[in-house]
C-alpha cells in the first residue's frame, strides 16, 4: 500500500494537535480548574489543541480528503469559529479575552464536544488508512 507522503504530513500534525488534548486532560484529572497552575496550564494545552486541529482542518481542506463523518463536522460553522481561535492563539492579542478566544466558546454550537469529536474521528481515520489489517479499511 503506498501513502500519499502529504497525508503522512498531516498525520504528523494531527499527532501534535491529539498530544496537546492528553495532555488537557491529563491535567483536568490530575487538577482540574482548582488552582492558578492548573487554570493556566489547561487554558495552555486545550489553546494548542484547538489552533494545532485548525491546522489539520486546513490541511484536510488542501489535500481534498474525504470522509462522510469527517466531512459533516467540517460542515459546522464551528469550522470559522475555530480558525479564528487558532489565530487568536499564534497571533499575540492586546486584550486578555479578545473575541477570537470568547466567540468559539460562547457562538459555537456545542464547541467542546464538535472538537472532540472532530479529533475522534480524525483519529480513527489516519489509523484507518496506516492500518487497514488492524482498525479496518475505509471504504
Amino acid at each position: 500500500m503506498t501513502v500519499d507522503p502529504a497525508l503522512i504530513t498531516l498525520h504528523r500534525y494531527y499527532i501534535w494537535a491529539n498530544r496537546m488534548r492528553t495532555h488537557f486532560d491529563d491535567l483536568l484529572e490530575k487538577e482540574g480548574y482548582q488552582t492558578t497552575r492548573g487554570e493556566i496550564e489547561s487554558f495552555l494545552y486545550m489553546s494548542y489543541w484547538y489552533g494545532g486541529l485548525y491546522v489539520v482542518i486546513e490541511g484536510w481542506q488542501e489535500l481534498k480528503l474525504r470522509e462522510p463523518t469527517i466531512d459533516r463536522l467540517l460542515d459546522s460553522p464551528n469550522v470559522d469559529l475555530l480558525r479564528r481561535y487558532r489565530n487568536g492563539v499564534f497571533h499575540f492579542q492586546s486584550d486578555y479575552s479578545d473575541d477570537r478566544f470568547t466567540d468559539f466558546m460562547h457562538e459555537g454550537k456545542h464547541a467542546v464536544q464538535w472538537v472532540r469529536d472532530l479529533t475522534l474521528h480524525l483519529g480513527r481515520y489516519f489509523l484507518q488508512r496506516f492500518r487497514p489489517e488492524v482498525y479496518g479499511a475505509l471504504p
